[in-house]
């Protein structure tokens, strides 16, 4: 086994200006986040992990309910459960942001309007959602300023304490505000679920991550928020939705306060706060032509990678994006990649699955392809043997860049949705900063280690070996009729399903112009950049 080389100096004292994006590479001059600071990034952050909706929504709960009159509080969702309780009874989002709005707290939420219920999705809980939340003196707006097909895929969430900049807080990451989303690392699932495919059963486990950031960046979230809310632009273009619209508001929505200065520094992270909107006939007043600074926030990360990628993600659909980690494995023979996805999709239906799984069998070839045997591919399952549904977004590269945010890896999450995103660089120098204590956080739970048993797991050529060890004996177990005790870990080897020709002249087709269009403008798409 050869074990990776040592991190230089440059590589434990990283440097931001090497890792993260100009404000020129993000591409949108219209856009308040670089010049408001003066740079596309803020320093002085503290950024902490909330692995698993249940550690999230219990914190969510306790710093709601400390909120007070005068307070802030915004909040936007691609699906948004108005019953879903964030810890036992009584705790149902729908109340908790209601309850503060009756305090005196200003409440502001922008909702994806949705795709109808009848295509599966949740047009209703986003409507009651934003309905309760209005009654009680907060403001909801259902917001469909999406190209055809797309939709609003951010989630966060951020609380402003004006002359209580101590407890401002920003969330942000994978997890929605609805039902499936409270598990725990026992990966039992939510009591209240969100029915998909038979196969996770009737509580279907759910593995997904989000962080909480205190300090200057809050205020950079906040104005992700701002800038949607004050657009001019109307919420929708149905004519019976915007005249609907002018009833309930003949005055236009409720403007949000005054925005309270920045959090002071006050931990020892970097952070860049990355985005997608798609380009749009009538675009957005601060992003015209679109945004993709995540895919090129990607493109320069990964680029710099040398040692390990690490990687959670729902889908890993797009040969064209997952090129940038294949040239990647290509250019630098000591380059690992653990890639972490659902063993199986989220709807029993042959139509919905056949051109998601021909196209994450492209991608994974064209993976193995440039990497060979150092590339590494896992689903997850519970200790039980029930598969997990992964939809965590998370990038781990070199322990040094860490990405977490709302954003997948294919084309429609780097181009045609909203997404937000934070890339995070630990500036206390110890080498041994938040990239990798995700990495290993994530590592254990999925080999069933204690916490700190993971000495062998912060050298990258090791950290991949154990990942194969603990697959392989469990695979085996399997294939032996699951005699004698289950050995620890709950990842099998994922293997591409196969299919034949006939299915693959539809679902190719398919697969591009439904799910996973390209929102680039023009000019991009011909000199094929980002």
């Amino acid at each position: 086994m050869r074990v990776s080389q040592p991190p230089t100096r440059a590589e434990v004292n990283p440097s931001p200006a090497d890792w993260f994006i100009s404000a020129d590479d993000r591409g949108n001059p219209h856009t308040a986040l670089d010049r408001r600071r003066g740079g596309a990034w803020s320093l002085g952050n503290e950024v902490r992990p909330l692995i698993h909706g249940a550690a999230y929504f219990t914190e969510l709960l306790a710093s709601v309910r400390r909120m007070r009159a005068g307070d802030l509080l915004m909040f936007t969702d691609w699906r948004g459960d108005p019953d879903e309780r964030l810890d036992g009874p009584g705790s149902d989002v729908a109340g908790v942001f209601a309850d503060a709005a009756r305090r005196g707290v200003h409440v502001r939420g922008l909702m994806w309007r949705s795709h109808r219920d009848a295509m599966r999705y949740h047009q209703t809980e986003n409507r009651l959602l934003g309905e309760t939340v209005q009654a009680a003196g907060g403001e909801c707006l259902l917001d469909m300023r999406v190209r055809g097909g797309g939709s609003h895929h951010q989630k966060f969430v951020v609380l402003r304490h004006p002359g209580r900049p101590d407890l401002d807080v920003a969330y942000l990451g994978g997890i929605d505000l609805c039902h499936g989303r409270r598990d725990d690392a026992s990966h039992q699932g939510d009591p209240q679920p969100c029915p998909i495919g038979p196969v996770y059963g009737p509580r279907p486990p759910w593995h997904d991550v989000q962080v909480a950031i205190h300090g200057p960046a809050v205020g950079d979230i906040e104005t992700v928020f701002r800038e949607r809310w004050e657009d001019p632009a109307p919420l929708t273009r149905n004519p019976v939705r915007r005249w609907r619209d002018r009833i309930l508001r003949p005055n236009g929505p409720l403007p949000c306060p005054p925005r309270p200065p920045d959090p002071p520094a006050c931990g020892t992270h970097a952070v860049q706060v990355l985005r997608t909107y798609p380009n749009r006939r009538r675009g957005y007043a601060f992003a015209p032509e679109g945004e993709r600074s995540i895919a090129r926030a990607y493109l320069k990360a990964v680029g710099r990678a040398r040692r390990l990628v690490y990687l959670e993600d729902q889908y890993i659909w797009s040969p064209y994006v997952v090129g940038v980690f294949a040239r990647a494995l290509a250019a630098n023979p000591d380059l690992r990649m653990i890639a972490i996805v659902p063993h199986i999709p989220d709807r029993d239906n042959p139509m919905y699955n056949a051109p998601q799984l021909l196209a994450r069998a492209q991608s994974l070839d064209l993976l193995r392809r440039a990497g060979g045997d150092r590339v590494a591919v896992y689903g997850l399952e519970n200790p039980a043997g029930t598969p997990v549904y992964v939809h965590a977004k998370v990038c781990a590269v070199d322990d040094t860049w860490l990405a977490v945010g709302s954003d997948n890896v294919n084309l429609r999450s780097w181009t045609y949705d909203s997404e937000l995103t934070c890339a995070v660089l630990d500036e206390s120098g110890c080498g041994d900063g938040l990239a990798r204590r995700v990495r290993l956080a994530l590592a254990r739970e999925h080999l069933d280690r204690r916490d700190g048993d993971d000495h062998d797991l912060r050298d990258a050529a090791r950290a991949f070996d154990a990942f194969a060890t603990s697959a392989r004996r469990l695979a085996a177990w399997y294939d032996g009729g699951r005699q004698g005790r289950r050995p620890p870990g709950r990842l099998r080897p994922y293997s591409s399903t196969t299919m034949d020709g006939m299915t693959a002249r539809w679902a190719a087709p398919l697969y591009r112009m439904l799910y996973d269009p390209d929102g680039r403008p023009s000019g991009l798409r011909c000199r094929d950049e980002f």
